[in-house]
């Protein structure tokens, strides 16, 4: 039988305790640069906060609306507070330089912006709508398919509210870039509705029946005045554009504006005895012999 003996060396843990030794002393010696580094951005941060609020300030009493004050605000706060980090970080690491940490944003600063260029491209679009403001909180407007109110102007994208009380999120680059129709721009706007009338009635007559008719309604301005204009010769009548004006200008009253025209021109047409025509076709209808060459 063979027995096999196995000696165990005592472990050696002078160079262990050696190394955490001077791990804590490194720490130690390090340790006022980060108090310090730890002040310098408490300081950063307070100046941060003060100028956010001199800025906002500043914007309110221009008149801009609030979205551009919290923007501008928070934008001027994080500048503030990332040079105070890189001060920070040259405080508390010495062997760091304010060239090499330049150096190495430039090249991560690259890297970022190619990554999240969308994003920044948002915010830019954003900032400028918030700053040259084509429309505003409130407005009724029209971008691509969608049609609504806006409700929020974010600095990422823009909230519409639609009709039928859904919410779209539209990103500000496509509302700066692409075409975008606000139906409540200004404090009038102008609708329109056709009507026919036969071509044995007087257009003259159904002119002042209609401008007679509309003259006076609720939601209707008297200035610009209502006009009624021949727009075509149709295959069965003679079609006119009723054009009035409204205000407010919004979905709601342009609908009930509508509604109120058409019924007061179709009852005042009827008393006028002038004909609303339907359409008329002619049906051509044979007996159906057939007569085919060579047959007697």
């Amino acid at each position: 039988m063979t027995t096999f003996s196995v000696r165990l060396e005592p472990v050696d843990f002078s160079d262990v305790f050696e190394r955490v030794q001077n791990i804590f002393t490194s720490l130690i010696l390090a340790l006022p640069n980060v108090v310090l580094g730890v002040l310098t951005f408490l300081v950063f941060w307070a100046i941060s906060w003060l100028v956010a609020k001199l800025v906002r300030a500043g914007v309110k009493r221009a008149g801009r609306p609030k979205g551009l004050q919290v923007v501008l605000s928070r934008l001027v706060a994080w500048a503030i507070l990332g040079f105070g980090l890189l001060v920070a970080l040259t405080v508390i690491f010495p062997t760091i330089t304010p060239a090499s940490l330049f150096a190495s944003l430039g090249v991560g600063g690259v890297v970022i912006g190619f990554a999240f260029r969308d994003i920044f491209q948002n915010l830019l679009s954003g900032i400028l709508i918030l700053i040259t403001r084509p429309f505003r909180i409130g407005d009724q407007i029209v971008s691509s398919d969608h049609e609504g109110e806006v409700v929020d102007i974010q600095v990422r994208a823009t909230l519409m509210r639609t009709y039928d009380n859904r919410v779209v999120v539209i990103p500000n680059s496509q509302l700066y870039t692409e075409r975008v129709v606000v139906n409540t721009a200004y404090e009038t706007r102008r609708l329109s509705v056709e009507v026919g009338i036969g071509y044995d009635d007087n257009i003259a007559d159904a002119r002042a029946a209609i401008i007679g008719a509309i003259d006076g309604l609720s939601g209707i301005v008297a200035e610009p005045a209502p006009t009624v204009l021949v727009r075509s010769l149709g295959d069965f009548s003679v079609n006119l554009e009723v054009r009035f004006w409204i205000n407010p200008p919004d979905r709601r009253e342009a609908l009930e504006a509508q509604d109120q025209a058409l019924e007061a021109i179709k009852r005042a047409l009827a008393e006028a005895d002038i004909e609303i025509p339907f359409p008329i076709q002619q049906l051509k209808i044979e007996d159906g012999s057939a007569h085919t060459r060579g047959d007697g």
